[in-house]
């Protein structure tokens, strides 16, 4: 999923993680391997954020999935594997009265 920048913030005060701009050299190959997703990293390794089955009183929410787990304790390679569905659940946009 693709995540505009307000959703990126709002993601980012939810959970620990940094996001890889659109504009980095790895992007392409990311898109390339795993779709067109806003790509975040953290001390998990590689995550997604992919839309919920059931958010809660239909404010939109996503699912962070891990893609690929560090492989090193330096934090500098990355080993993919199937994509796992964490527990966390960010809400990516504020509900409007």
């Amino acid at each position: 999923m693709k995540l505009n920048s307000a959703q990126v913030e709002k993601a980012l005060t939810q959970f620990e993680a940094q996001v890889i701009p659109d504009d980095h050299p790895l992007v392409a190959k990311l898109n390339e391997l795993f779709g067109d997703h806003t790509f975040f990293l953290d001390n998990n390794g590689l995550n997604v954020v992919e839309p919920s089955e059931s958010s809660e009183m239909g404010v939109p929410a996503g699912t962070v999935v891990n893609l690929a787990n560090w492989s090193d304790p330096q934090f500098t390679s990355l080993a993919p594997h199937e994509p796992e569905p964490t527990e966390v659940v960010v809400i990516l946009e504020s509900r409007h009265s």
